[in-house]
């Protein structure tokens, strides 16, 4: 039996709600900037269109990008992981925001909390190696909260900390405040989360190789974007 498809009472085609959506997720715009620029190109939509269409197919799009994330990257369990936390307001209201790096900058995993205690870390723990396995070093600041859910867990011994060697974590947060400019905060936690989970897929490193293996990279990303939800 085949899938149906998630588009089959949509009017318009699929190739133009995918990039009405990977427009406004991938560069910092509003959803009326997305209106024009899809005006230019002979598409007309309304911004309410383009709101219905992130808000109805955004969580699809970010389950299956982490779905085959994670079946791709299980094997490669022994990579350096780097582990970080920033604060997001929403509403008013102070929420705390876990993410783990590999050594090549690919997000691995996000999560929101209201604290970021010894209980909070170690839920982040124990879900982002329930997707990924263990790794081999896990590279984090030197919040205790950290250390205190390694010992629960039982890799202790493989946690580093140091001046500096956690850029990679910290450099991974500057396409999300940009994005968090761009909304003047997010307002929702569902929000904060489908977005998490979605720039990750064209956050590329452009630093950290050549500039052919870049242009592979962003190749690669919207192949594999064109291709969510297909027939």
């Amino acid at each position: 039996m085949t899938n149906k498809s998630p588009f089959r009472y949509f009017k318009t085609s699929p190739e133009i709600i995918r990039l009405a959506v990977m427009m406004y997720i991938r560069f910092p715009l509003s959803l009326r900037n997305v209106e024009d620029l899809l005006h230019e190109r002979g598409i007309d939509v309304s911004y309410e269109s383009v709101r219905f269409w992130w808000q109805r197919f955004g969580p699809k799009f970010a389950s299956e990008i982490r779905k085959r994330r994670s079946q791709s990257m299980r094997c490669h369990s022994n990579w350096k992981w780097h582990l970080g936390e920033m604060f997001v307001k929403i509403n008013g209201e102070r929420y705390y925001f876990w993410r783990a790096v590999d050594h090549e900058g690919e997000v691995l995993e996000s999560y929101v909390t209201k604290t970021r205690d010894r209980k909070a870390a170690l839920k982040f723990l124990k879900k982002s190696m329930r997707r990924y396995g263990r790794p081999g070093t896990l590279v984090t600041d030197k919040l205790r909260s950290y250390g205190a859910a390694m010992r629960v867990i039982g890799n202790a011994d493989r946690q580093e900390t140091g001046r500096w060697v956690n850029n990679r974590a910290e450099n991974s947060h500057l396409p999300f405040r940009r994005r968090e400019r761009a909304m003047l905060r997010f307002r929702r936690l569902r929000s904060l989360q489908k977005f998490a989970s979605v720039l990750n897929l064209f956050n590329s490193e452009r630093s950290l190789y050549s500039r052919q293996h870049f242009k592979l990279n962003r190749v690669a990303a919207l192949t594999e974007w064109r291709q969510l939800s297909a027939e």
